[in-house]
């Protein structure tokens, strides 16, 4: 019988992205190539697609106070400039928090040690974190999941994007990223039960990436397409 392969844990993770803080980009562009479109174009989407998210919960996003949690060297960030009142980022990767520092000065960074988060109860209106849970040691998923719930405010978001593991693409594409070498991949029906077992109400997920989403007609088809289990990657939206 072959031998389980041992997770690392938060510290082993934490220093294996301070080593490729550099080259990230590189390394999935690379793992990206055969689908034709570069990190950028998906983080374009999923950092519209949280836009739109914000705007139909709240109207008006320029009073939310936002945490990015695992925001690694701030790749959404560029985009968000003046969407919220305040956009927290909290990171493990101590060198990817130097970075991220340097080229998004508007943006609150934290390190935390990938446990408990250095904020109080009920302090952000929405915690997103954007493919960061298939790094996080799945012992430890409860616990990230109970750490939102915790410093999102009564009557706030959680919202998750991850890999589909249905997906033929993406388990391709995580094959081949030297990033994702010990990437768990959550299933939306696991997620979801995580999501209610920590206290969110009306946890919800979708796919996106059915189809590129280019320009507003392909936009409409995906997110009509969301219910089916196709896209690429999926997000969950949960309340407290």
């Amino acid at each position: 019988m072959q031998k389980a392969k041992k997770q690392p844990d938060q510290q082993q993770i934490a220093s294996d992205f301070d080593k490729i803080t550099q080259d990230y980009e590189k390394q999935i562009n690379d793992a990206l190539s055969f689908g034709g479109n570069e990190h950028q174009f998906y983080i374009d989407v999923k950092r519209d697609h949280l836009i739109r998210i914000a705007e139909k919960e709240f109207g008006s996003t320029d009073k939310l106070h936002v945490l990015d949690l695992g925001c690694g060297i701030g790749g959404y960030h560029a985009g968000l400039e003046g969407r919220f009142e305040e956009l927290h980022g909290a990171e493990i990767s101590e060198r990817s928090i130097e970075v991220a520092r340097k080229k998004y000065p508007f943006v609150h960074y934290a390190h935390f040690e990938g446990e408990h988060l250095p904020y109080p109860d009920d302090r952000f209106d929405i915690v997103f974190a954007i493919c960061v849970m298939h790094h996080v040691p799945p012992a430890e998923w409860d616990g990230f999941v109970q750490e939102m719930y915790r410093v999102i405010k009564p009557g706030g978001l959680g919202l998750i994007f991850e890999h589909n593991p249905y997906n033929p693409a993406t388990q391709y594409i995580v094959r081949s990223c030297e990033i994702d070498k010990d990437a768990v991949l959550l299933r939306p029906r696991h997620l979801r039960a995580m999501f209610r077992n920590a206290g969110f109400k009306d946890a919800e997920t979708r796919t996106l990436l059915s189809v590129p989403p280019k320009g507003k007609f392909l936009q409409g088809l995906d997110e009509l397409l969301g219910h089916l289990p196709f896209g690429a990657q999926y997000s969950l939206v949960a309340h407290k």
